[in-house]
């Protein structure tokens, strides 16, 4: 079986998968980016693993960023990864690729194709133009933590969703049509739906899917993937692989490559979400008073409202031809409005904003969360601001990027925060 496809930076992995003796729903858990605000959700999952063998003992859960010896706890998930290995909890698959499906709760479950893409053909610095492309700015901060934890590594599990542009549906749909036989089907705990999976061992389809893939490149310099969750774990995936290189590791070294679940943007399960911001650890006077400032010349105006109803219909207000940002703090709801933006999406015009007020307000962070009704919750407290931002057409992703380059980071989601990827699948990331 041919294993790798460097004209379009697919490679054919060996993936491990839990023996069949572990229970999945408290093996599979959902990506470590998810619900950062909200550490009762993180709780109640170590709750259901209890003592079972889980991808949670794998992954460093953003929520517990704030933990003291963060050295300890990335040095503990880098044992626990041995440790599953030498106990003969993952079990090696033949050489191949995984279908999958999720049911996410709409009138169709969401297909996708779990594959490994060479890290080679993406670089996540501003303007690259490689076959693999950021979809978002990428933020070298958000980096270091998750190069530590792939950095002495020996797996990898995936919870990142790589997309494809393909309007026909010819690369995965054509898959459910062959009678595979099932890997794995089994419902995901606290509400993550359903989710099946087949293996891909057959050399002569994985070619066929090759070459439909390879139809798919768009632009010149070609661009085939655009990254759709989990940028910033690609590119430490990236940044690991080069510092790997220049200590002058083999080039077919197994930490070349990165494990995605590729996914075709016209799946009619996928739907982009927006990403709200909440502001912490400011007070709301400050915070508009300092906006006011930046837009200055930009014709800034800000208009709060006593009623629901009035607030609810200028956060619709789809006439103005700038940008209207609906805002809520725990006195007040609100809309502000930059009349003339220097930028076309309103999360670039809250971003040229906030990132250098964070830059002199040590106190202040920001947080980027799912859901309306998440948002007012957070929001409900002394010193916090939330501001609801729009959902982008999913259909302009990809002439976007190829046209204009990255969008801001965190300008989308792939639907909802229980709709992300759990982590199932495993692969050796160490000869």
């Amino acid at each position: 079986m041919r294993r790798h496809y460097p004209e379009i930076a697919l490679h054919v992995p060996t993936l491990l998968l839990p023996r069949d003796d572990v229970p999945l729903a408290s093996w599979s858990v959902i990506a470590c980016d998810q619900y950062t605000s909200q550490p009762e959700y993180w709780e109640e999952t170590r709750r259901l693993v209890g003592d079972n063998p889980s991808t949670l003992d794998l992954v460093l859960p953003e929520a517990q960023l704030a933990k003291e010896d963060l050295d300890a706890v990335i040095a503990g998930i880098n044992g626990n990864m041995s440790s599953y290995l030498q106990q003969g909890v993952l079990a090696e698959q033949p050489p191949g690729l995984m279908l999958v499906e999720r049911d996410v709760g709409r009138s169709s479950p969401r297909r996708g194709l779990v594959a490994a893409l060479d890290l080679e053909h993406f670089d996540y610095s501003e303007g690259a133009r490689e076959l693999i492309r950021s979809t978002e700015g990428t933020d070298p901060t958000r980096l270091p933590v998750r190069m530590a934890v792939r950095r002495h590594a020996v797996l990898e599990t995936p919870h990142i969703l790589v997309l494809i542009d393909d309007p026909e549906c010819t690369v995965i749909d054509p898959l459910f049509e062959r009678g595979l036989s099932p890997v794995y089907d089994f419902e995901l705990m606290q509400g993550g739906g359903r989710v099946r999976g087949w293996h891909i061992g057959d050399g002569e389809l994985i070619d066929a899917i090759s070459v439909c893939l390879e139809r798919l490149r768009r632009g010149e310099p070609p661009m085939l993937y655009a990254m759709g969750d989990g940028n910033h774990s690609f590119a430490a995936a990236r940044a690991v692989w080069d510092e790997l290189k220049a200590s002058g590791a083999a080039t077919d070294h197994p930490a070349r490559f990165a494990l995605v679940e590729l996914v075709n943007i016209h799946d009619p399960a996928l739907e982009f979400a927006p990403i709200h911001r909440l502001v912490d650890g400011v007070e709301p006077d400050v915070l508009f008073a300092a906006m006011a400032a930046h837009f200055e010349e930009s014709g800034f105006s800000r208009e709060s409202f006593d009623e629901a109803e009035a607030w609810r219909q200028a956060c619709q207000d789809s006439e103005s031809t700038g940008h209207t940002i609906p805002y809520l703090s725990a006195t007040e709801t609100g809309v502000v409005r930059i009349a003339r933006p220097g930028a076309r999406l309103e999360t670039a015009s809250l971003h040229g904003f906030l990132d250098p007020f964070l830059d002199h307000h040590d106190a202040a962070g920001v947080d980027y969360i799912h859901g309306d009704d998440v948002l007012a919750n957070l929001a409900n407290a002394e010193d916090r601001v939330g501001f609801l931002l729009p959902v982008m057409d999913k259909h302009d992703l990809f002439r976007a990027v190829v046209e204009e380059g990255a969008t801001p980071r965190k300008t989308f989601s792939l639907g909802e925060a229980d709709e992300k990827r759990f982590y199932l699948e495993c692969r050796r990331i160490r000869p």
